[in-house]
């Protein structure tokens, strides 16, 4: 094991610790309530990067850490601004429509289930599909922002593998490894729902750095 992993676990360790000692956990609840979007961006840009640094890790056999991982970085950031919005949205909505009898009412894990189903089946596609975009100027542009300002949007969408995404990230990745993995998040308590997500892209990242090796 090399330095740069030890590093890599150690900031795990750290975020690990904050929610196992009791007042490093209250405090992050509380800034959780208090400040939702700038805990939302914090959360999801750091732990999303590093599940994106690990994978290239495990494909590579070495860590990269360059202008387009910051650019990246930002992206999730903004990301995980959405995250706190459709969470509630789709939860609440959830609520809503087994309230009016539109959808079966049962316990917990039945809305957790059902509000991982529709938002991974409406939501997730749009999103994913707007991270390779993301992606796609960043890397066309080489992590310089006036290059990246003027790659056009017929490159970008011809350098998306659009069969891997549809075969792959949509029909496969959403009902086998998103549905599933949400549902747990939407049985946890809300202020630990958009950490959970962001988390899970670390174990995403794993599986699918994996299957590229092959």
């Amino acid at each position: 094991m090399k330095l740069k992993d030890l590093l890599w676990l150690f900031i795990i360790v750290v975020f690990a610790l904050l929610l196992i000692i009791k007042d490093t956990r209250e405090q992050f609840v509380y800034l959780t309530k208090t400040y939702p979007y700038i805990m939302g961006f914090i959360k999801t840009a750091i732990l999303a990067t590093m599940g994106e640094v690990l994978a290239k890790r495990i494909r590579t056999g070495t860590y990269s850490i360059s202008r387009l991982t910051f650019y990246k970085f930002i992206v999730w950031g903004f990301l995980g601004l959405a995250f706190v919005v459709v969470f509630k949205l789709f939860y609440g909505g959830i609520t809503f429509a087994t309230d009016e009898g539109l959808l079966p009412k049962g316990g917990t894990f039945l809305h957790a289930l059902l509000t991982s189903t529709f938002m991974n089946l409406i939501f997730a596609p749009t999103f994913m599909a707007l991270h390779r975009v993301t992606d796609s100027y960043i890397d066309l542009g080489e992590g310089k922002l006036g290059k990246i300002l003027k790659v056009k949007i017929d490159t970008v969408i011809a350098h998306i593998d659009w069969q891997v995404f549809i075969k792959f990230v949509v029909l496969k990745t959403i009902p086998f490894f998103w549905i599933p993995a949400h549902t747990i998040t939407f049985l946890l308590p809300d202020v630990y729902r958009v950490l959970m997500a962001a988390s899970l892209s670390i174990a995403l990242g794993i599986i699918l750095s994996f299957k590229g090796k092959r």
